[in-house]
């Protein structure tokens, strides 16, 4: 299978495509940064220099692939959501989807696309299971990733199959998600933020890699599919088992308010509740590595 990718250099893309080389897939990679994507990615992956939120000759890099996975956009946990930056994650998502899809129009080989969304899409505070037919949350987030996955369907015909990846908050040993949630732990101070009953979905990097190359083999599987372990724990779960985990105490909560003080609306990532299923993903036979979480920070933080 030849796969084109965008925003192969980030924590996913990067796991991906090492994956996607040892079964011995070909592997086209879209980077605004040549020397960076070099560095970072193994050899094999053909390297195309170019911008996704701009119409060029990357395009034409489509017509011999078999599968696109879509991984471009700006990442919303850099720093405070200035008018600024939420221009750039609209742009980053919606321009550069729109100008994927248009390549795939004009693709004739491209049977599948995985698009990536995120379960900010779900309305916060809901403590239901939230399963796929779940209708878009009204607040920043879930407008977002309503109109980036609208763009992402419009490729969506009798030859394509799109893809919608929900994921939860993904957990890597080298990712700076996990790093920033274990450092307070190590000074005694970690703990729940904000509501301790508040559902925290998540999911092991390496299950969220075999559960997209599980997907690209699924012809019969299509729309959105939640990326995330089967039981998400709430903040205060999370927090005993990180504890645990670390051998440190777990007692210490930071109040929601101080956490909106300190980040503003980029709060919102932290303090969410959404109580996210992989209702589709089980359906479809995909089991799961560590789906339970004191086996999976074990294996991250040991």
């Amino acid at each position: 299978m030849k796969v084109f990718m965008t925003g192969g250099t980030g924590l996913i893309g990067r796991a991906l495509s090492q994956r996607l080389i040892e079964r011995g897939d070909d592997v086209v990679c879209l980077t605004r940064d040549r020397r960076r994507a070099l560095s970072r990615l193994p050899r094999p992956v053909e390297i195309i220099e170019g911008d996704p939120v701009s119409r060029g000759h990357w395009q034409e890099a489509l017509d011999d692939c078999d599968a696109v996975i879509n991984l471009a956009g700006e990442s919303l946990a850099a720093g405070r959501w200035t008018r600024k930056r939420k221009h750039l994650f609209r742009r980053t998502r919606l321009e550069a989807t729109r100008n994927l899809v248009e390549a795939i129009g004009a693709a004739p080989g491209v049977r599948t696309l995985l698009s990536a969304s995120a379960v900010g899409y779900y309305a916060d505070g809901d403590r239901q299971p939230l399963y796929e037919e779940r209708e878009a949350g009204g607040d920043y987030l879930g407008r977002l990733a309503h109109e980036w996955e609208g763009c992402a369907l419009e490729a969506t015909s009798s030859e394509t199959r799109v893809v919608l990846l929900r994921f939860g908050a993904v957990l890597a040993r080298d990712g700076v998600a996990l790093s920033r949630m274990a450092l307070p732990y190590r000074f005694g101070l970690g703990g729940p933020l904000g509501d301790p009953r508040a559902y925290f979905p998540w999911i092991h990097r390496e299950d969220l890699v075999r559960a997209v190359l599980f997907l690209l083999e699924r012809d019969e599987v299509s729309g959105p599919v939640n990326v995330v372990v089967p039981d998400p724990p709430t903040q205060k779960e999370f927090a005993l088992s990180m504890g645990q985990v670390l051998g440190r105490p777990a007692g210490f909560r930071t109040p929601a308010f101080l956490l909106r003080l300190a980040l503003g609306e980029m709060s919102s990532l932290m303090l969410g509740s959404r109580r996210a299923v992989p209702k589709a993903l089980r359906a479809s036979g995909f089991s799961f590595r560590f789906g339970d979480l004191d086996s999976a920070l074990t294996d991250l933080l040991k």
